[in-house]
């Protein structure tokens, strides 16, 4: 284990983040870099409990205890070897999960859990740094040729996990750059992209083909795929945006989330906005609804153009700080939480309905929302939501950004052309070995479990890889990973 006395020795201490007034100015990350003793020290908070919590904690099975030690004991290079045994990007788990991990931490029971995403992200980025992550080409081919399509974490986890079976690869992205909502959707704020392409650049070297700008079912269809390939993957994620569905939703200046995300992430590439479509938040009163993860990216990026207020505005109430008494641990804690993006500002309120906007020649001008209270379950043990009465009111806004989650995948394409079997949300339906309805079809990440998180989909890859090798060859060595019995 780590240092033995090392959880009544040191308090958890993450890295520092940037000052407000500088990192707002920029799209650089948030975090500074973290002493090689003070991960140290972090690591000496693992207890090696002799049951891991963290592993249950982790959809990958993360082998938590054991890299924490390593880092303790300045064994990095093998502590990278213990952290990519199951997860093949933990520089970006380590950036972007919100890290179930840490909820599950035998200390969270009664003090402040390890820093275990932070300790990941500093052996990964370490590992590039010393040069110990290189292309490992597999030393034979199989003859195989698998076709993945997204770049997303589900689609580049499953190509290289099959690389590495000796199959040939090919995932096409039908944006211009690979990596899905690594590249594209999360902020670089969060995610520098020159994380992503240095992973992407060994994946090439590896052997694995990206062909990028390539729509399948539009540039290419579901049975010449099927014609050119032994087998394919489906990992296009959950794209199908939710919408509120009321009076004036259609108006200028009401945007989607991942519109206004995607924009800004390739004006930071280089990529201009096409003429007259360009959403800023500059100067303007901006509302954000939905107080999830892009909710809070859409707040830093506002900042960052230099809106003038925000408002974020979400549906449910807001949660406790410390946990209820039917949300005990081990489970992921229903608590309240604050992004760095809400440490930069902006005004957060809960249990608002928005029940229209309105606008003039065509432009929002004014949010009108109520109040609304939320009471005992109904008969489908839902709880009820209630207006409050008299509690109506209007806000005036120039941009509202909807950050309201996915429903589904897209349908149309690729996937009616397939004619793949849809589960009851709309998802695509797979076996435990993911494979769909279709033989020699296989589907995985938010396409075939629901929108969720990086290291889900990289789970769900994973195992995707080892339906597919057994698919393709009676036999795998490819390691699976266990997702029965998770939410």
């Amino acid at each position: 284990m780590g240092k033995v006395t090392g959880f009544i020795e040191f308090d958890r201490e993450p890295p520092e983040r940037r000052p407000v007034t500088e990192r707002t100015k920029d799209y650089q990350e948030v975090y500074l870099a973290w002493p090689e003793q003070q991960v140290r020290d972090q690591g000496a908070r693992c207890m090696s409990c002799a049951l891991p919590f963290c592993h249950k904690g982790c959809p990958l099975g993360n082998l938590i205890p054991d890299w924490n030690d390593l880092v303790y004991r300045g064994r990095w290079r093998e502590a990278l070897g213990a952290l990519h045994a199951t997860n093949n990007f933990p520089e970006f788990t380590g950036r972007i999960c919100p890290a179930p991990c840490e909820a599950s931490c035998v200390l969270a029971v009664n003090d402040e859990p390890v820093t275990i995403e932070f300790i990941e992200k500093a052996i990964a980025d370490r590992g590039f740094e010393e040069g110990w992550i290189t292309p490992e080409p597999p030393e034979k081919r199989t003859g195989k040729h698998v076709a993945v399509v997204g770049s997303g974490p589900a689609g580049l986890a499953t190509a290289q996990q099959l690389n590495r079976a000796g199959h040939l690869v090919t995932v096409f992205e039908r944006s211009e750059v690979v990596g899905g909502l690594l590249a594209l959707g999360i902020p670089d704020f969060k995610l520098d992209k020159s994380v992503v392409s240095r992973r992407v650049a060994v994946l090439e070297a590896e052997g694995i083909e990206f062909r990028t700008s390539c729509n399948v079912g539009v540039d290419i269809s579901a049975e010449e795929l099927r014609a050119e390939f032994d087998a394919v993957c489906l990992a296009g994620g959950s794209t199908v945006a939710r919408r509120l569905g009321v009076p004036g939703e259609d108006l200028g200046g009401v945007h989607l989330a991942m519109d206004y995300l995607t924009q800004q992430n390739r004006l930071n590439q280089g990529t201009p906005a096409p003429a007259g479509q360009r959403i800023s938040a500059e100067g303007k009163r901006v509302v954000i609804l939905g107080g999830g993860d892009t909710g809070a990216d859409c707040l830093g990026t506002a900042h960052r153009q230099g809106a003038e207020v925000v408002h974020q505005y979400e549906i449910l109430p807001e949660p406790p700080k410390d946990r209820a008494s039917n949300n005990p641990w081990p489970v992921w804690p229903l608590t309240l939480r604050a992004s760095s993006a809400h440490e930069e500002g902006g005004i957060r309120d809960y249990s608002i309905l928005t029940k229209s906007f309105s606008g003039d020649d065509g432009q929002v001008t004014k949010l009108h929302g109520v109040r609304i209270e939320w009471g005992a379950p109904d008969a489908t043990g839902r709880p009820s939501m209630n207006e409050v009465p008299d509690s109506e009111f209007e806000l005036e806004a120039d941009l509202v950004l909807l950050a309201l989650g996915f429903l589904h995948p897209q349908r149309e394409g690729v996937l009616e052309q397939l004619g793949v079997e849809l589960d009851g949300r709309g998802n695509v339906k797979t076996t435990e070995d993911k494979m769909t309805s279709v033989v020699g079809v296989f589907a995985a990440g938010d396409m075939a479990r629901g929108q969720s998180l990086v290291v889900w989909a990289i789970a769900e890859g994973r195992q995707a890889a080892f339906g597919i090798d057994k698919f393709l060859m009676g036999a795998t060595e490819l390691p699976s990973v266990s997702l029965a019995g998770w939410a």
